[in-house]
């Protein structure tokens, strides 16, 4: 586990609260604003950050973080250009977990040997490729385990208790439960649901375990809570950010949505 994912859950658990995740899309909803908005999350009371990487066939995602990825892309936002932002807040920020979301085929093109060390010099703690399994990465892996660049393992309602196992002996860093069916910002969470396989990921892994996915407000945050070591909150967050016109207005949205959250999730810890 990098140290300042480690160190940030530790620090959480001795406190007696859970992690907020936020998630944003690098880029948007303008690659100049991405850092300040980035601070604006911390001070906010973000634990740790889901970086999103703007890709133009993000599968996973919902019409919300499709859209966010293509105004990004229009802007010519690259992964490199992700890396030179993580730099950029790495200036005043050393000790904000940061986590790289996104696809294989950027990696892939950028060179699957060469990212993790670029990666890792950014300021990037963790990567969480969607479409590339753990057992699918190969050099890729290897050079992770090297730079010490966390491979964050998706679980699904889907997965079968044989693959949780197996999923659970590789992942490093966290472990990110997808608590419903289908694309991010879709479906009903169904939060009974989520003893069961939240309960089987632990039985296999000390890793914290992070739950996404369905969480709009603090309301349904502080529900999850119960249940998880973090909470992920992204497609909501993205949707507010998205008709924002300045920089000055983006902070201002994004503090007056994560906060609440964090009020609420420490208030009922």
């Amino acid at each position: 586990m990098s140290q300042r994912i480690g160190n940030r859950f530790l620090a959480a658990k001795k406190a007696g609260r859970k992690v907020l995740i936020p998630f944003m899309t690098a880029g948007d909803p303008h690659p100049d604003w991405t850092v300040a908005l980035m601070h604006t999350l911390v001070d906010a009371g973000a634990d740790l950050i889901e970086l999103g990487v703007p890709f133009s066939d993000p599968m996973a995602d919902g019409t919300v973080i499709q859209l966010a990825s293509e105004r990004a892309i229009e802007k010519q936002v690259s992964l490199d250009k992700v890396l030179q932002m993580v730099e950029e807040f790495r200036q005043t920020d050393t000790s904000t977990p940061v986590v790289l979301m996104g696809y294989m085929n950027p990696v892939e093109h950028y060179g699957r040997t060469r990212f993790p060390a670029r990666a890792t010099a950014a300021g990037v703690d963790g990567l969480l490729l969607v479409d590339c399994p753990p057992e699918e990465r190969g050099d890729l892996g290897v050079a992770m385990q090297e730079c010490g660049l966390d491979g964050i393992c998706l679980i699904a309602p889907t997965t079968t208790r044989e693959r949780v196992k197996n999923i659970s002996s590789v992942a490093s860093g966290f472990i990110y439960y997808v608590s419903l069916k289908g694309i991010t910002g879709a479906g009903q969470l169904n939060l009974s649901g989520l003893i069961e396989p939240v309960s089987q990921i632990r039985e296999f892994s000390d890793l914290p375990v992070a739950v996404g996915f369905g969480i709009k407000n603090a309301e349904m945050a502080v529900k999850v809570a119960r249940y998880a070591d973090a909470v992920v909150i992204g497609s909501a967050l993205v949707e507010a950010l998205s008709e924002t016109k300045t920089e000055e207005r983006a902070c201002a949205v994004a503090e007056a949505f994560l906060a609440p959250v964090r009020k609420s999730m420490d208030n009922t810890a």
